[in-house]
């Protein structure tokens, strides 16, 4: 084989295999943020539920307030 095909080869070789650890390096990326972003996700759906039944627990009846009388103006 000619040595200048030789290098053209090894050099199409070298750059098809950065494209595929850059692809799979992608894809890997995309996953891991897809698992951080559903546990986010799970972390605050459970605490929300946590926050509200603390809420409901806590919450007590608060009695209507009572009409205060209207305090009656002087004429002048």
């Amino acid at each position: 084989m000619h040595p200048d095909t030789q290098q053209a080869r090894d050099r199409a070789e070298a750059i098809f295999k950065k494209k595929e650890e850059r692809l799979r390096e992608g894809q890997q990326a995309m996953a891991e943020y897809e698992a951080a972003r559903a546990a986010t996700r799970e972390k605050t759906a459970r605490l929300r539920a946590l926050r509200l039944a603390r809420d409901a627990a806590l919450k007590t009846p608060i009695p209507p307030a009572q009409k205060q009388p209207a305090a009656q103006k002087q004429s002048a």
